[in-house]
């Protein structure tokens, strides 16, 4: 009783209360109402709070920004590395003359595309068939052709981390690739036969991904059609799970399921970004046949999906010579990697024409200053056009005297003949090149991707053109990781969809789906695989990539060190040692060229100043001593540096030369490489050189070399004898 009154009589104060400040709230002072000083304090702090929010989730939102752009800026660098690469050995295989009947052969391995179609000893060797699945096998089992049942089990035989064998692999890729080769490069669907459409983007590699789209969405069925458009394999730790799941599904439900190829669907890109690694670790001595059927199934997927006519499905995007009619005619067979064929030369495209600055975007514009020896010019390229020719047919060698003093018109017809076949085919493989790797950019006009070096940049006006002229309404592409698995561009006329969620990290980016009906209409729907982020706020979620951000980026700064030193130096005329902000900054991007936003960045990177100034030299310590603890480490961080900044370099170059994919290279496969290499790098090494550094890397005297030993002799190399760079 005492409690209810007490209850009665704590009501009964709170509504007088209530009613004395309602009444001194609603004094009326000239016909108008005057607010109270309570109210106006009430109004006053939650505007201020609504201010530090906005403040709050600004500095929040360019901290995410921040973090995007070092991890976009850090994936872009390492394509553009790859390329360089692949530049290197177009230059091998333009100037560099073999002395021998082996060198000549060996050169030609390396550099040459591998043509699986054309060998039958070497096609029989791959076929399912040669590999025996033995009685010991529990894991799970294929039999063709497949039905919707064998796909059940095949996921639920992943999901319990089981394997297929090598012998259910080669058998699937086989029997895929024999369906592929039907299809048109071009693929055309229609929403009538399914009551809607799901669009799905890159996956690399993360098989959750998949499984969480199918549990979304539902497995592929008749009324329900998927197009996955590339990328499905590279960076993720399950590609040739993820590729086995869509290979089964398009063999069941071939008028439901499409794939579009994409620019990690290349045999090339595979030796740097992990398919070839992961497959070779998996399935060890069967593995080098599964990668050699891998390079002519990819090379069987189509280029691009139709949508009732209306809407271009396609990996990269389009460039302001892509036709689709020329597309279409494109034998595709035969591109194993368009990175190992003829790609845009830069130096053919400087002389004749360049980009320049407009109003509204980029546009091509002729030089006037190279129209001068145009003819000059022209005799040239076709000279180096035929040379090339040859060079890649026969690898022999051509005496400067027998081109040079050849005149335009003394070229024979079959010189000609060969010379307009490839460039018939160079400009097949820049218009494949172009879908594949192309990404669109707000400004007008079409312009080199300088960024990943491979494709180019287009832009809205491109879209617009492009669209009118094959009567499109507008363009789903993938290609391009988002933070929030899709975007939208162009006046809404291209549509980018990204399916790998946490793809930097885990938290990066969401993953996303698109789905459309008879009427077109894109619908995305969203999803992140990780259970863990689920759990985090927003400011934890940024937190966590922000560090792994950073971790990355400090890895980068490590690998730059000796230049970063140079760079700094150059700034600090008077050699104290200091150097202000802004200078560090400048120094850091003409370093890494990574087009970062330095000053913003410094908060993280730069701990500690000096009377406003950075001690520079103790600020790279900083960044060795937490890339590598130990005393030993520390000693030789120059050359550790030089390894670590080629490392994806050195580990590509030893996947190319171990052409068999053994895991090993032979004694005169590194003598015949280091000559290429010294050639190239203008390092003086003797012939006996090379052959003592391959006896003294071979720790285990075998006759091979592996990737260890293999680093061990770029470590050799790079150490001078006291111990120094």
């Amino acid at each position: 009783m005492e409690r209810k009154r007490d209850m009665k009589d704590g009501a009964a104060e709170r509504f007088s209360s209530d009613m004395n400040a309602q009444q001194r709230s609603s004094k009326i002072v000239g016909g108008s109402r005057r607010i109270s000083k309570d109210t106006y304090m009430s109004f006053k702090a939650a505007i201020l709070i609504q201010r530090w929010y906005r403040r709050y989730m600004a500095r929040l939102e360019m901290r995410r920004r921040c973090t995007w752009r070092i991890f976009q800026s850090i994936e872009y660098s390492g394509e553009q590395d790859h390329l360089k690469l692949n530049n290197f050995f177009d230059y091998l295989m333009t100037h560099f003359t073999p002395s021998s009947r082996k060198e000549k052969d060996f050169l030609k391995r390396i550099l040459s595309e591998p043509d699986v179609t054309k060998d039958i000893k070497l096609e029989k060797s791959l076929h399912y068939q040669s590999v025996v699945v033995p009685d010991s096998y529990m894991g799970p089992r294929l039999s063709f052709p497949l039905f919707p049942e064998d796909a059940a089990a095949l996921l639920e035989a992943f999901k319990q981390k089981q394997q297929l064998h090598a012998h259910y692999v080669l058998r699937l890729c086989h029997e895929a690739q024999r369906y592929l080769m039907q299809l048109p490069n071009i693929t055309n669907i229609s929403t009538c036969y399914s009551e809607e459409i799901t669009v799905c983007g890159d996956l690399h590699g993360q098989l959750a991904d998949l499984f969480l789209i199918f549990y979304k969405n539902g497995l592929p069925a008749p009324q329900k059609a998927y197009v996955f458009n590339g990328d499905f394999v590279d960076r993720g730790k399950q590609s040739i799970e993820v590729l086995i799941v869509l290979l089964v599904f398009l063999l069941i439900y071939p008028k439901e399921v499409h794939l579009n190829r994409g620019n990690h669907e290349d045999y090339m890109v595979n030796l740097r970004y992990g398919l070839t690694k992961e497959v070779t670790r998996k399935y060890k001595e069967h593995g080098s046949k599964i990668i050699k059927v891998l390079q002519s199934l990819f090379s069987c997927l189509p280029l691009a999906t139709l949508v009732d006519q209306k809407v271009l499905i396609v990996h990269g995007g389009v460039s302001d010579i892509t036709d689709l009619d020329r597309l279409a005619k494109i034998d595709r067979f035969k591109i194993l990697s368009v990175l190992t064929q003829k790609r845009r030369n830069s130096e053919s495209v400087d002389a004749t024409e360049d980009f320049k600055f407009v109003q509204g975007g980029f546009c091509r514009s002729s030089n006037p200053e190279n129209k001068v020896d145009l003819s000059q010019r022209v005799q040239h390229m076709v000279q180096e056009d035929l040379k090339m020719c040859r060079k890649q047919a026969e690898l022999s060698e051509f005496p400067e005297a027998e081109t040079s003093d050849r005149s335009f018109a003394s070229v024979s017809e079959v010189d000609v003949e060969a010379c307009e076949a490839r460039n018939a085919e160079d400009d097949d493989v820049q218009q494949i090149l172009d879908v594949l790797w192309s990404d669109p950019i707000p400004q007008n006009g079409c312009r080199v991707n300088d960024d990943r070096g491979g494709g180019c940049y287009f832009g809205p006006d491109v879209t617009e053109k492009f669209l009118q002229k094959h009567n499109l309404q507008f363009i789903i592409r993938s290609h391009e990781c988002k933070p929030e698995g899709y975007d939208i561009c162009h006046n809404r006329k291209v549509i980018t969809v990204f399916s790998a969620s946490n793809y930097y990290t885990v938290g990066s980016n969401r993953g996303a789906y698109l789905k459309m009906g008879p009427d077109l209409t894109p619908h995305f729907i969203q999803y992140q695989a990780s259970k863990g982020s689920h759990k985090l706020t927003m400011t934890q979620r940024i937190s966590r990539v922000e560090e792994s951000a950073y971790q990355v980026l400090k890895e980068k700064l490590f690998a730059h060190r000796s230049d970063l030193t140079a760079a700094f130096k150059s700034f600090d005329k008077k050699n104290t040692g200091f150097i202000t902000l802004n200078e560090w900054a400048k120094a850091v991007e003409s370093v890494l060229q990574l087009g970062l936003p330095w000053r913003m960045l410094k908060s993280q990177l730069v701990l500690h100043l000096t009377h406003g100034k950075l001690e520079y030299k103790t600020w790279l310590k900083e960044i060795v001593t937490e890339q590598w603890s130990s005393a030993q480490e520390r000693l030789h961080s120059s050359l550790l540096e030089n390894i670590y900044r080629n490392l994806s370099n050195l580990e590509t170059i030893f996947n190319i030369i171990d052409s068999d994919h053994s895991g090993y290279i032979s004694l005169e496969e590194f003598q015949q490489i280091w000559k290429l290499f010294s050639t190239h790098m203008n390092i003086e090494i003797s012939e006996q050189n090379i052959n003592d550094l391959a006896r003294s890397i071979d720790f285990n005297r075998d006759g091979n070399i592996d990737f260890n030993e293999f680093i061990e002799a770029f470590r050799l190399v790079t150490q001078s004898p006291d111990g120094g760079k």
